[in-house]
């Protein structure tokens, strides 16, 4: 990417060359659109359930900026060949229910013909172009919140070897299917100074392209990080995922772990998740109220996990 040429157009407020979560274009003074794609292969057979993950995962970019989604396109890839018309169609009802819940109108898309389902959404929305929020911007005196717990990747895993049980594996998929929508309209009461959703290079990661595009360090408290039920103990026994060692060792350099931990205790830190939580910085003096506020609004797994610092030695993260 950092070959290609970079923005001309000074309505381009965010683009390519940064790792946001979407691109932002301003319309006029008073409306900018927001603008994301994604797609996800299935992690779950149900497709009424895989339509949820895979639109809800979709959108959470747009409510990491600050939006408001209007439009969805769907993106799917789909083995006509092998799989019934009526598996689409599930998917498709399945991502329509979290698109009108999100307040946005499922207005087309395109399918083509593929190995493998594939599905997600392309979607537009809309910002106050002075108003939206970025992934960088964390100032030191800051604290993290984290609003839903991490392990999605391994426990997707473990569930084909069937290792995870029933109650864990529906917690899981009640989590990803849930918007960010409340989170975010909560958030933004308290004027975020930064915010990313926790996607497929898991917690660290993410929290580390907060912490370099700040130029700050992000300490992480390992014992406030909010865990899916059953994650820790399929990495005990034996359970990783495709992505944990690309996300270990993107962060490698840049990292320190303060506390001795087994190894497969550190691997939850770079699981990858789909239809992650936000995390946010905000200013120490509101941090609690903030957690209350999102409790009350019932995104009650919300936690405060850290804090921000100046850079410490060049280590952008610090899990203590």
């Amino acid at each position: 990417m950092a070959r290609l040429p970079q923005k001309s157009d000074n309505n381009l407020l965010v683009g390519f060359e940064t790792s946001d979560d979407a691109g932002i274009y301003r319309l006029s003074d008073e409306v900018a659109i927001v603008t994301t794609a994604d797609f996800i292969t299935p992690p779950v057979d149900d497709p009424y359930v895989y339509g949820q993950i895979g639109a809800a995962n979709s959108i959470s970019d747009v409510y990491a900026m600050g939006g408001k989604p209007l439009t969805c396109l769907n993106l799917v890839g789909f083995p006509s060949d092998k799989l019934e018309p009526e598996v689409l169609h599930g998917i498709v009802e399945g991502a329509l229910s979290k698109i009108t819940e999100s307040g946005a109108v499922l207005a087309g898309g395109h399918t083509t013909d593929d190995e493998e389902p594939k599905f997600g959404l392309a979607v537009t929305g809309i910002v106050d172009p002075d108003k939206y929020w970025r992934n960088v911007g964390a100032k030191p005196g800051d604290v993290l919140i984290l609003t839903k717990p991490i392990g999605s990747g391994v426990i997707f895993n473990a569930n084909l070897k069937k290792w995870v049980s029933p109650s864990a594996l529906e917690e899981c998929i009640n989590i990803i299917t849930t918007l960010n929508k409340d989170a975010a309209e909560v958030i933004g009461d308290f004027e975020p100074h930064a915010v990313t959703d926790i996607t497929g290079f898991g917690l660290a990661g993410h929290a580390l392209e907060m912490a370099k595009g700040s130029d700050v360090t992000l300490e992480i408290q390992m014992s406030e990080v909010p865990i899916m039920n059953q994650a820790l103990d399929m990495y005990e026994k034996g359970v990783s995922t495709g992505a944990n060692a690309a996300n270990r060792a993107l962060i490698q350099d840049f990292t320190r772990f303060e506390k001795t931990l087994p190894p497969w205790h550190q691997e939850i830190f770079v699981d990858p998740q789909t239809s992650g939580g936000l995390l946010t910085a905000v200013s120490e003096s509101v941090g609690q109220d903030l957690v209350k506020a999102l409790h009350s609004r019932g995104v009650g797994n919300a936690r405060l996990i850290g804090r921000v610092t100046p850079l410490v030695e060049s280590k952008h993260l610090i899990f203590t």
